[in-house]
């Protein structure tokens, strides 16, 4: 079993990213031996990406009924050669026009419906009138870091879905291009990490639960300013907060386990990136929070450990898998994320 997994949702002051321009930029999960019988769990190794040399890309999303309201869709989008798919949730009252966007990244060895149920996003992206799209991962998990494996010989091909999923959704009319905002768990929050780091003139924000940026061979070095949110359970059992600073033991078959920096250290790069000031440190109740002083492009990079939690999303209803540890309830995480993002513009 890898770190790289789903569990679901007092919001902080919001960062400000006023008037800046985005330079253009070039361009996860330590295994846990453990029996997960829930149906949040399995990590199997599945089809390996396209190893295309670009992004080429075919519009042919397609939508199908829902066990959701009518404003749910799953929906495909040719990448490359090959055919993706992703949820998208739209508010039965959103108007017309395009939206603020979010893709939410969700865990290695779950899929998008899961992120769904654990994170609760749905109705934290309408009361702030978001569109919200869960992208599905190959095999149930994100190249978030830059190596090559025998499963993932193209490391880039979820940076080129990401990209062309925003293309897609701005070039149809859902999705804002100012206001494209990235965030995930765990080997999700690590997508989102590489995808700010790779491409700070694509998104106007990142969060993170529980993911942090790979190291070592597989490294991702942020490359310009983006506001970015991390929030990490103090008491991590599968990833924990100081890192992962050796890949992890994978199962037979499966994609190889991406060494990772701390938390802090994640956000230390991000900072350094914006040419953000020092950081600032307060204790709240039920967690710690630092936040480095934006600098000259305005982007904030904030870090939220939450005290005894494990490997979870704050907030949660749902219960994590046996070994994962707790859920914080200091504060609601997914309302904390979107009330951070949404203040950022591009």
């Amino acid at each position: 079993m890898s770190s790289n997994f789903t569990n679901p949702s007092a919001s902080l002051p919001s960062p400000h990213r006023s008037g800046c321009t985005r330079r253009a930029a070039c361009t996860a999960a330590l295994a846990l031996g453990l029996a997960l019988t829930a149906t949040l769990t399995g990590c199997t190794a599945g089809p390996r990406p396209p190893a295309a040399a670009g992004p080429t890309v075919s519009a042919s999303a397609s939508a199908s009924a829902s066990a959701h309201a009518a404003a749910d869709s799953r929906e495909r989008l040719t990448v490359d050669g090959g055919t993706r798919e992703y949820l998208m949730h739209r508010s039965a009252a959103e108007g017309a026009g395009p939206r603020p966007l979010l893709i939410a990244f969700h865990g290695r060895g779950a899929d998008a419906e899961n992120l769904r149920k654990q994170s609760g996003l749905d109705r934290a992206a309408e009361a702030r009138g978001m569109l919200v799209v869960y992208p599905e991962a190959l095999g149930k998990a994100w190249g978030a870091g830059t190596a090559p494996s025998a499963q993932r010989p193209d490391p880039d091909a979820d940076v080129r879905f990401t990209e062309a999923l925003v293309t897609e959704l701005v070039r149809t009319g859902r999705a804002d291009p100012h206001r494209v905002y990235v965030a995930g768990f765990s080997n999700g929050g690590s997508m989102a990490l590489r995808v700010a780091a790779q491409r700070p003139d694509l998104v106007a924000g990142a969060a993170s639960v529980s993911g942090e940026l790979p190291t070592g061979a597989a490294a991702v070095k942020p490359t310009g300013p983006v506001p970015v949110l991390i929030v990490y359970g103090a008491e991590d059992p599968v990833r924990p907060l100081a890192g992962l600073p050796s890949p992890g033991p994978a199962g037979p078959g499966e994609e190889p386990i991406t060494a990772t920096m701390s938390a802090r250290a994640s956000a230390e790069a991000f900072a350094a990136a914006g040419g953000a000031g020092d950081p600032a440190e307060e204790g709240k109740p039920g967690y710690d929070s630092v936040t480095w002083r934006p600098g000259p492009a305005g982007a904030t990079v904030r870090l939220l450990v939450m005290h005894g939690a494990g490997h979870t999303w704050p907030g949660s209803a749902v219960p994590p898998p046996a070994g994962f540890g707790p859920v914080s309830t200091a504060l609601d995480a997914s309302g904390t994320v979107l009330d951070f993002l949404s203040a950022g513009r591009r």
